[in-house]
C-alpha cells in the first residue's frame, strides 16, 4: 500500500488521532458580493482532525461542546466527515468559540481575509476557546484507544494530562502554539511533545523556550508563507540536525489561504504519523522531506478554495490526491477541483446569543 493511500481493508486498523484545543464555529464571509455566508467546524484543532478524517483517519476531538447553536452546527459539520464525537461533550461543558472570517480580493487578484470574535450584525463578543479541565482531562485519558497521535493547540493542565498519556500509549505528540502564553506550561508542552510546528508569523522571534527543556523534539518546523518553511529534526545517524529549508509551491489559484497551515499539518501526520512513534523512530530523512513536501502540496491545493476547508466541500478525496500530486510533480496546467466553493446545507442563524436573547 502506498503513503497516500486510505486503508479501507477491515484487517487494516485505521490511524487514529485525538485532540484538543481550538474547536470552533468558523462563519465565512465570502470575498463575492451576494455570496452564500458559510458555518463550518473550524479553529487550528478542529480543521487538523476534520482534514485526517477526510483523509481516511479515525479522529476524536476532545472538548467541552454544551448543545448551544454553534456547537450544534460543529457536531454535523465533524459529524459530516465522520469525526468520533464521543470525547466532545466532557463536564463542565461550555459555549462554542465563534470565529468570524472576511474574505477579500485583492488588486492582483489574490485574496486576504482577517478574523473577528464580534458578532458582524450586533457586535457583541462572541466565545472564546476554554481549555477542557484537569478532571475532564484525566477522564478522557483513562478512554484513549492505540492513538497514533496527539495534537494540541492550546496549553493548559489538562491538555498535558493528556499529551502524556498518549505518549504513553505510544502516539506522536504534536505541539502548534500560536503563542507562549503560560511559560511554565508552554515548556512542559515542549518538552512532552515529539513534533513543535508554529508559524513565524505568530512566533517571529522562533521558540525562545525551547532552551532549557527537558527533552528537545525531534522534529520542529517554522512556516513561513510564500517563503516556505524550514525545519530542524533529531533523526540520529539518519540525517543532520541542523536547520533546513524547502521553499513553498505556487500556487494555481489563490481565493482564500486560511487554514493552509492546518492542511500542511494533517498532511505530514497523514504520512509519517500512521504507526505512531514507532514510525517516526524508523524515519529516514528522505521520508521526512517527502512528507512536508506532501503537507505543502495540500495547503497549496486548499489556497484555490474560501474557507480553512472549503475543498473539502466539493472535491472527493481521489481527486485532492491527483491534484496533490500534479503540484508536487510541478504540473502548471489546470488543477481538477479548483471551483469556488458552496456553502454547506446548513443554515446559518443563532450563533450570537445577544442577537437571539
Amino acid at each position: 500500500m502506498r503513503m497516500d493511500e486510505t486503508p479501507m481493508s477491515p484487517d487494516v486498523a485505521r490511524p487514529v488521532v485525538y485532540g484538543t484545543g481550538l474547536i470552533a464555529l468558523d462563519i465565512v464571509f465570502p470575498a463575492e458580493v451576494g455570496g452564500s455566508l458559510a458555518a463550518w467546524a473550524g479553529g487550528t484543532c478542529g480543521n487538523v482532525l476534520a482534514i485526517l478524517a477526510y483523509l481516511g483517519w479515525e479522529s476524536h476531538p476532545i472538548a467541552r461542546l454544551n448543545g448551544d447553536a454553534p456547537s450544534e452546527l460543529v457536531r454535523e459539520d465533524l459529524r459530516r466527515w465522520g469525526v468520533h464525537l464521543d470525547l466532545a461533550d466532557l463536564s463542565p461543558t461550555a459555549s462554542t468559540p465563534v470565529i468570524v472570517q472576511y474574505i477579500r480580493k485583492t488588486a492582483t487578484g489574490g485574496a486576504t481575509h482577517r478574523f473577528s470574535w464580534a458578532c458582524p450584525d450586533c457586535g457583541a463578543s462572541l466565545p472564546r476557546y476554554r481549555a477542557v479541565t484537569t478532571g475532564a482531562a484525566e477522564e478522557a485519558a483513562s478512554r484513549l484507544r492505540a492513538p497514533s497521535v496527539f495534537f494540541l493547540d492550546r496549553v493548559s493542565r489538562g491538555s498535558l494530562i493528556l499529551a502524556a498519556a498518549s505518549a504513553a500509549l505510544g502516539a506522536i505528540v504534536v505541539f502548534e502554539p500560536s503563542g507562549i502564553g503560560d511559560p511554565k506550561l508552554f515548556r512542559e508542552a515542549v518538552s512532552l511533545a515529539h513534533v513543535v510546528k508554529y508559524s513565524h508569523d505568530r512566533l517571529e522571534n522562533g521558540l525562545p523556550e525551547l532552551d532549557g527543556v527537558e527533552r528537545q523534539p525531534r522534529l520542529v518546523i517554522e512556516t513561513r508563507g510564500r517563503e516556505g518553511l524550514r525545519y530542524r529534526a533529531d533523526l540520529g545517524s539518519r540525517g543532520a540536525r541542523g536547520w533546513r529549508e524547502l521553499e513553498a509551491f505556487d500556487a494555481p489559484v489563490v481565493r482564500d489561504s486560511a487554514g493552509s497551515g492546518d492542511w500542511s499539518t494533517a498532511g505530514l501526520l497523514h504520512h509519517l504519523a500512521r504507526t505512531g512513534i514507532a514510525g517516526l523512530d524508523g524515519l529516514a530523512h528522505d521520508d521526512l522531506t517527502e512528507a512536508l513536501r506532501y503537507g505543502q502540496a495540500a495547503a497549496t491545493w486548499n489556497c484555490a478554495f474560501q474557507g480553512a476547508r472549503g475543498g473539502m466541500y466539493v472535491t472527493g478525496h481521489q481527486i485532492f490526491e491527483e491534484t496533490v500530486g500534479r503540484i508536487l510533480a510541478g504540473d502548471r496546467a489546470e488543477v481538477h477541483g479548483l471551483v469556488s466553493v458552496s456553502a454547506p446545507n446548513t443554515p446559518v442563524q443563532g450563533f450570537c446569543a445577544a442577537c437571539t436573547a
